[in-house]
């Protein structure tokens, strides 16, 4: 089993929901330290997690002066920041005709701006180390829209473009730039949302958890700019 986790620092924006606990989980089961970043009140963590992990609340990742801050936080109680996961993000089901141009403006807020903001926050401390991670959550509506996804897809096509063009920057600056692209993710809510389809055919949470912590293994050290098809069965 590869090591090369051991001991590193990774943050997990929009960690307190469904896939973002989850991947927390699983980088702690490789054995990082993991922060956990919210807007919510922070969970409590796990008595077992000991100092090795760490809930930061009442974060708006739109706002750069209040991520930031988070991420100084992070840097005083570990020392360092190895790696960032972009899992904040939301989804509206709306068609275009008779829709609002209010949910194409909050798709691109929950589902770019804080991929972008987070971003900012955590370059500075992955330059120190002369390496880094950074894994955004896109989705296959990234590449293909369907019938009221227009503003959803639309963001996260842009957060596909976004990644392609952080990874050609820092590229040679030891930090590489991915994204993984779900299909229908096999959480509690979305099993309350289609309570007709086959939920065996959907990705776990935790199976993307272990792509990550593969994404941010030495392992994967000539991977960047990639946009990753996570798709299970469907």
């Amino acid at each position: 089993m590869d090591n090369s986790l051991n001991g590193k620092v990774v943050a997990v924006t929009g960690g307190f929901g469904a896939l973002g606990s989850a991947v927390g989980k699983v980088l702690a089961e490789h054995g990082m330290q993991v922060v956990l970043l919210g807007r919510e009140a922070p969970p409590q963590m796990p008595k077992d997690s000991g100092n090795n992990s760490m809930a930061i609340g009442g974060v708006d990742l739109t706002s750069l002066v209040q991520t930031q801050q988070a991420f100084a936080e992070i840097k005083t109680r570990f020392g360092r920041l190895d790696a960032l996961i972009n899992v904040a993000g939301g989804f509206r089901w709306e068609p275009v005709i008779g829709g609002h141009s209010e949910t194409w403006d909050l798709m691109y807020q929950v589902n770019l701006k804080t991929a972008l903001t987070a971003s900012e926050a955590a370059i500075p401390f992955l330059l120190e180390n002369g390496m880094g991670r950074i894994v955004n959550i896109g989705a296959m509506a990234g590449l293909k829209a369907g019938l009221g996804m227009g503003a959803y897809a639309a963001s996260k096509a842009a957060l596909a473009r976004f990644t392609e063009a952080l990874s050609e920057e820092l590229k040679h600056k030891g930090i590489t730039v991915n994204a993984i692209l779900p299909s229908t993710i096999d959480t509690a809510k979305n099993r309350a949302d289609m309570p007709d389809a086959d939920f065996t055919k959907w990705v776990k949470p935790e199976q993307i958890g272990s792509i990550i912590a593969f994404l941010l293994s030495s392992d994967a050290d000539a991977i960047t700019g990639a946009l990753l098809p996570v798709a299970g069965r469907v």
